[in-house]
């Protein structure tokens, strides 16, 4: 929209939606740090929270590292009525949707109906609550299952429980794109501004650390094996074998900037591009069009290469993806051309969380005007000419940060911030 005002649902008129819709909340739950400033101080201190598995027994699998968020007791964060019904994952959700409005200083009782919504991403849904459900009509038989089994399960129950506790009545949805899933949620909050919606809570909180996610895990083929947690996850590394999964994310609070800045928000930076492709099908001969979403996110944005002071980069921690991904950098940006971070070498991979505490990163990155560390990693290899920031970083100037992300099955997506204006 362009035009000077628009209605809300109460028929007064408030200033209409921008093309640059502005983050005004941040929520994290990490493997290290519950808490948005507990874990990007921990981020800057290049604080790992990838250690043995200790949600339930990993010894007999191949695969015994995760990044598990820490000292979080869902008592303590969410209302006794929800506990029975709800997974591990949607505890944390609801935990870092909570800070996130907080944050931003949004009531939700206090907005018009139908002005707010959620828009989360998924990768699986509540996979331990589905595992307990499983065990107990095994063991037991069907009269032992929960009847809340019929939606704690589902992918879509994040959206759900955080609409439904916070009022936010808007319009709402579900993207389920693996780890590119976080940027792609962003994106469809910002559609519903554009619309005229005032604010979105969106982002993705994931996490399958059980047995019967483990499983799915192990069999995609892609987790590291490694014991040492300092050699487990090493993107760009002549030495990557894959990554460590993990739990976790963020929720950013969306709002329109013209209602941002009549309220006198704190704004965290403007999302002003973003792009999604598909990959072609393996064995077509087709090229990866990661560099493609880059390119496409930058032209909304109105921005060159040139403009780009740091990457957030998918850092898959295996040599073909690694070495697929520096070559869209490359292709970009030249060879060592920006700054490329991956400060989920401290977290592992998160599923549909991960881009999203990669965006939530970006824009702190910008305020404080600091580019987080790669732990672990070490040089690159030789085929991975990155400039890949390996102790914490402080440039001239921050102003525009590019996060990528990709996910299984050919997704790719690339998002631009810019600190605010």
């Amino acid at each position: 929209m362009t035009t000077e005002t628009a209605a809300r649902p109460d028929g007064t008129s408030r200033p209409a939606p921008t093309a640059e819709p502005v983050v005004t909340g941040i929520g994290v739950t990490a493997p290290n740090g519950l808490g948005t400033e507990a874990w990007w101080q921990a981020v800057l201190r290049g604080e790992s929270g990838i250690r043995p598995v200790s949600r339930f027994d990993a010894e007999q699998y191949p695969a015994k590292l995760a990044g598990e968020v820490p000292g979080f007791n869902a008592a303590d964060h969410i209302p006794s009525r929800l506990l029975p019904q709800t997974d591990h994952m949607t505890r944390l959700a609801l935990t870092a949707a909570d800070e996130a409005l907080s944050d931003a200083g949004v009531d939700p009782a206090a907005l018009p109906d139908f002005s707010a919504g959620v828009i989360t991403a998924s990768s699986a849904g509540g996979f331990e609550f589905g595992q307990k459900e499983l065990q107990a009509l095994w063991s037991k038989g069907g009269q032992y299952v929960s009847a809340y089994q019929s939606f704690a399960w589902f992918y879509a129950v994040n959206t759900g429980q955080i609409s439904i506790k916070n009022g936010l009545r808007g319009p709402s949805g579900v993207l389920v794109t693996e780890q590119a899933g976080g940027l792609d949620a962003v994106a469809q909050a910002r559609r519903q501004l554009r619309k005229g919606v005032r604010v979105v809570v969106t982002g993705g909180v994931d996490s399958s650390l059980c047995p019967w996610g483990w499983a799915a895990h192990l069999a995609g083929g892609e987790l590291s094996t490694e014991e040492d947690p300092d050699r487990a996850f090493l993107p760009f590394s002549p030495d990557a074998a894959g990554h460590v999964a993990g739990e976790g994310g963020a929720l950013l609070v969306l709002e329109d900037a013209a209602a941002a800045r009549e309220r006198g928000a704190e704004v965290y930076g403007t999302i002003a591009g973003y792009a999604a492709t598909f990959d072609p099908a393996p064995g077509s001969g087709g090229e990866p069009r990661l560099r493609a979403a880059a390119e496409l996110a930058l032209r909304e944005a109105g921005l060159t290469p040139a403009d780009v002071d740091v990457v957030f980069a998918d850092a898959a921690g295996r040599r073909t993806a690694d070495r697929e991904e520096a070559e869209a950098l490359t292709a970009l940006f030249g060879e060592y051309g920006v700054p490329v971070t991956a400060p989920k070498t401290m977290t592992g991979r998160l599923a549909a969380g991960g881009a999203s505490l990669d965006l939530a990163a970006a824009l702190l990155c910008l305020r404080d005007q600091v580019i987080p560390p790669t732990i672990n990693a070490g040089a690159t290899a030789g085929d991975c000419p990155v400039d890949l920031v390996t102790e914490t970083r402080r440039p001239e100037r921050l102003r525009t940060a590019l996060v990528l992300a990709r996910g299984r099955g050919g997704f790719n997506s690339a998002m631009v911030v810019r600190a605010p204006r």
